[in-house]
């Protein structure tokens, strides 16, 4: 079986042979660049994302247009198989999306449970600007994408869905928990972005097709805001990565944001937000949660449960990948 929260294993030797630009350890603090824009997103498929993202920042462009042409790219690239087109499908063989997106003004979209569509956080961002409501979910997330000239495509690829026929025959169980033996190079997860463009706006975007093979239905943290993606124009943004129900049960990403917004630096709030994880949930060392944090300073940061997980950030001065600190590392 192909699980999605896998990803795990590669904290030891496998993803030290990724070839994709720069890499470096985080710091407790990022000081401020003074050179806005800045541009952050989670994983190694956040390296091509930022680049369109930056197209967009570099050419003084809103920060709202930037996360969501960058988390584009994932979602269009088959080869991601967590996010958008390409993605692991559900236990039932469909491949379900979810994504949101949020402002500096504190407006945000949602859509849950799509089907069909290649960007969710395009139909999202529809969501935010066009009807009065936060999230809408399933068939009526299909029929505004429809009715807003979104084409319906087919997301299930033939490599992904040779592997579920494979995962169905062997009758084998979901688990949304760690298995090390079973590692799948670029079996990453969730792409949360997060930008502040050159007048200070912070913009967020989170999307992902959800853990491979979950239970028909199943909605994950990307999508709710507060828990998978929370921003605030007068302190920063975060968003989440890896098990979502972690996240959704200390609604992660408002915690992060709040804890900055009391004089945290985002690295220190990644951090006291994944120690509210390993204080409230038993079985937590069985799962991977890592936060980004970007400040309105242009401070950024991050921190995980277990080794193995890396952003990629973008500034006018720097490209690179960073290993985020971990916390079973640190005990």
């Amino acid at each position: 079986m192909i699980s999605r929260r896998s990803f795990i294993a590669k904290s030891s030797l496998l993803f030290a042979g990724a070839s994709m630009a720069t890499k470096t350890f985080s710091n407790t603090v990022f000081q401020p660049t003074n050179k806005f824009p800045v541009v952050i997103s989670t994983w190694n498929h956040g390296m091509p994302a930022n680049e369109a993202a930056w197209e967009v920042l570099s050419a003084g462009g809103h920060s709202l247009d930037a996360v969501e042409a960058g988390v584009r790219v994932p979602e269009g690239d088959p080869n991601v198989i967590t996010v958008g087109k390409g993605g692991i499908p559900d236990a039932s063989g469909k491949v379900t999306l979810d994504a949101c997106i949020m402002d500096e003004r504190g407006r945000a979209g949602s859509v849950t449970y799509l089907q069909h569509i290649t960007h969710p956080i395009s139909v999202a961002r529809l969501v935010m600007e066009k009807t009065p409501h936060v999230m809408l979910s399933g068939k009526g997330a299909l029929k505004f994408a429809l009715d807003n000239g979104f084409g319906k495509e087919k997301l299930l690829t033939k490599a992904r869905k040779k592997e579920w026929k494979q995962w169905k025959k062997e009758n084998k169980e979901f688990s949304n928990k760690i298995n090390i033996e079973n590692v799948t190079e670029d079996n990453h997860d969730t792409i949360g972005m997060l930008a502040i463009d050159e007048e200070g706006r912070i913009s967020g975007a989170c999307t992902t097709s959800g853990m491979g093979y979950k239970m028909h239905g199943r909605v994950g943290d990307s999508p709710i805001i507060g828990a998978g993606l929370f921003v605030d124009g007068e302190v920063g943004g975060a968003t989440a990565t890896g098990s979502g129900e972690l996240v959704m049960k200390t609604l992660g990403s408002f915690l992060v944001v709040e804890l900055m917004r009391q004089g945290m630096s985002p690295s220190k709030a990644c951090e006291e937000a994944v120690r509210r994880i390993a204080k409230k949930i038993p079985d937590y060392q069985q799962h991977q949660i890592g936060y980004i944090a970007l400040n309105k300073n242009g401070e950024y940061g991050s921190f995980c449960i277990q080794p193995g997980f890396n952003y990629a950030v973008k500034t006018a001065d720097k490209t690179e990948l960073v290993d985020a600190e971990s916390w079973l590392k640190k005990l």
